[in-house]
């Protein structure tokens, strides 16, 4: 009879886990579904700006430069975002919430977060994760939540974080290009203006793709007081308009 309840204990978990691998891993051929279709067109993009610039810095300084760290980022959703829409939402033209403004940031620095734009007003991202730094914790402690943190990284995702690191202070925007890589530890990314200088007292920034860092380097740019980071995930009911 134990032998009997054994084996059949065996068979559910083994039917269990075929359950699993039917469902999380994508038959060959799979069709590439809309969502992926737009997180693809939006790195092409980003990656078609960094070979036009060619090393170049591009100027970052007024309203409408698009090589500012997050008009970049809102500048290659804008160039694809026509052509797709939200499931629930037809009828809405998708868009990239603005930064929240500072004085609704406090106590935490600005930069870290995005207003709280509802779906049914465009917006198709959720928080997908987010870090803040807790003063009622140790640094090390803290720095253990940054790095789980950096580890829930997926491809498409919008990073969004108020730091204080090599490149300055403040708020900055990237878009990541592949999921965490847990064999090398490291993120892919793609942005404008992380890097670059003042020229006669106008802003140049450098347009990045496919950089790789460690998660530790970048946790330790958002992992100090007053500071914390968000990653921003396109939901899962994208679907084609007007094609």
């Amino acid at each position: 009879m134990k032998k009997w309840m054994a084996f059949c204990l065996l068979f559910l978990c083994l039917s269990g886990a075929a359950h699993v691998c039917a469902e999380t891993i994508a038959e060959p051929g799979t069709p590439q579904s809309a969502r992926e279709d737009l997180i693809d067109r939006i790195i092409e993009t980003g990656r078609r700006l960094y070979t036009q610039a060619n090393g170049r810095l591009q100027r970052a300084q007024y309203a409408g430069d698009i090589y500012i760290c997050k008009n970049f980022t809102v500048h290659v959703f804008r160039e694809n975002s026509a052509s797709f829409r939200m499931e629930e939402y037809p009828a809405v033209s998708l868009t990239v919430p603005s930064n929240l403004p500072a004085k609704e940031c406090k106590p935490y620095c600005y930069g870290y977060c995005w207003q709280d734009v509802p779906p049914e007003e465009g917006n198709p991202f959720y928080a997908a994760a987010q870090f803040l730094y807790d003063t009622s914790l140790t640094k090390y402690e803290n720095m253990q939540l940054a790095l789980e943190f950096m580890r829930q990284v997926r491809k498409g995702d919008y990073f969004q974080m108020s730091a204080d690191y090599y490149y300055g202070v403040g708020a900055h925007s990237a878009i990541m290009i592949s999921d965490y890589d847990a064999e090398t530890g490291t993120v892919h990314w793609m942005d404008s203006n992380m890097a670059g200088e003042k020229r006669d007292g106008i802003r140049y920034g450098k347009v990045q793709f496919d950089m790789e860092k460690d998660i530790a380097w970048w946790a330790d740019a958002f992992c100090k007081k007053g500071r914390g980071a968000t990653l921003y995930r396109l939901r899962g009911d994208i679907i084609y308009y007007g094609e």
